[in-house]
């Protein structure tokens, strides 16, 4: 009896270590698995005044002419430098990146929206054909297929088919014939 009472106590025991340990092992609320971001990489206040803005420069290793800063419209951007929206195809594939999946220099400032201009998503390149040949092209298609649709409904065609074949003598006994008499020969082609 002592012995069960033991048991039952250090299974409760090793129920609430287990619960401690999901707990504490628990990623806070928020937390993104790929951030990892030190405090002095997050961006700082706006800023307001021309030595904040060279500053804010600075920290992103920019030129105070090159920087300009997201417009202070309550989303939060602080002093992170509003880079050009375009994608990392457009970035010369010859250069000796640092990190040369991403066409990325070490100490670089990355996209607020990085993960959306990266190789596998959008390409914001110039194309070689342009836009209103393009969709040119695209209306021809469809309006194609569209008279394509309205023709097959109006004249519907459909593959030959012949009359159902049955072996036996077409199923002559299976169907009630009399097993007495001669079935009748069922010829299902001409020559």
């Amino acid at each position: 009896m002592a012995v069960a009472g033991l048991r039952g106590v250090l299974w409760q025991r090793a129920a609430a270590r287990l619960q401690d340990a999901r707990t504490v092992a628990a990623a806070p609320p928020g937390a993104r698995a790929a951030s990892q971001m030190t405090q002095d990489m997050l961006p700082g206040p706006y800023p307001r005044t021309p030595e904040e803005r060279a500053a804010a420069a600075k920290k992103y290793n920019m030129r105070v002419e090159d920087y300009e800063p997201y417009p202070d419209d309550g989303f939060g951007y602080g002093d992170y430098p509003k880079l050009p929206d375009k994608s990392h195809h457009e970035r010369d594939p010859w250069y000796r990146w640092d990190q040369p999946d991403m066409r990325h220099n070490w100490g670089e400032p990355m996209h607020w929206d990085f993960d959306m201009y990266i190789r596998n998503r959008v390409d914001t390149s110039p194309t070689v054909v342009p836009w209103h040949v393009m969709r040119r092209h695209f209306f021809i298609f469809v309006g194609t297929m569209l008279v394509m649709f309205v023709i097959g409904g109006m004249y519907p065609s459909y593959m030959p088919v012949g009359p159902k074949q049955y072996p036996f003598n077409d199923l002559y006994l299976e169907r009630g014939g009399d097993p007495n008499k001669e079935p009748p020969v069922v010829t299902h082609y001409e020559i």
